[in-house]
């Protein structure tokens, strides 16, 4: 009997197949041999546990088991308005953080999504349009970061734009039929910078941007 499996060779929830074949072609690497990539999970994102050969530095081959968390990639921005000292941000239930020992779950945290198969300048100008109701204007590409390299396959893509009072053309928010309950946080730059020392902002992605900030934002302002 033949057993079909959502995501290897009969569509999954969302439509995808050969799920199973990521990485199997890696060849950047010759002390790395895939063997074999197992779907564990692909109800939204897709996690995978691969088996490989590795080569160490003293020549000595052992298999290895890894699993991976791949939910694409993303972007996040930071905007910021520097004649009023200023930056934007969000507040969102986040349930990762509130089941580690967050008290409310609820993060104040840079805008962000995921490419969903965009560039990365124009999904960061959708996400700040969906989620701050901002209208971007020129991007600075600020770097880009592998945010959990241990276990989550994401790489994001950082920015930052200047923004006035004028670029708020909606209530931001989020998009309702995508469950988004997204608030809209303007904060004096200083008082965000605070609120990493105290922890009030403990999302690397913010942190990230609001130091980068200090150092080539407002600090050329100063």
């Amino acid at each position: 009997m033949i057993m079909h499996v959502p995501g290897v060779d009969v569509p999954d929830a969302r439509g995808r197949t050969g799920l199973d074949r990521t990485g199997r072609d890696l060849t950047g690497n010759p002390g790395v041999v895939v063997r074999d990539v197992e779907l564990l999970a692909t109800a939204w994102h897709v996690l995978r546990r691969t088996t490989f050969d590795y080569r160490h530095a003293d020549g000595r081959w052992t298999r290895e088991q890894r699993e991976t968390y791949d939910r694409g990639n993303g972007a996040t921005i930071l905007p910021y308005d520097l004649e009023r000292g200023t930056v934007l941000l969000v507040r969102q239930f986040r349930y990762p953080v509130y089941v580690n020992g967050h008290p409310d779950g609820m993060l104040l945290e840079t805008a962000a999504g995921l490419l969903d198969d965009d560039a990365p300048e124009a999904a960061i100008r959708r996400e700040a349009a969906e989620e701050l109701g901002v209208t971007l204007g020129e991007l600075t590409h600020v770097f880009d970061v592998f945010m959990s390299p241990g276990s989550v396959t994401e790489r994001l893509h950082f920015y930052a734009a200047p923004y006035t009072p004028g670029s708020r053309t909606t209530a931001g928010g989020g998009l309702a039929e995508e469950g988004e309950d997204i608030a809209v946080v303007e904060l004096p730059f200083a008082d965000a910078l605070a609120m990493i020392h105290d922890g009030r902002i403990a999302d690397a992605k913010t942190v990230m941007l609001l130091q980068w900030a200090a150092l080539h934002v407002f600090r050329a302002r100063a």
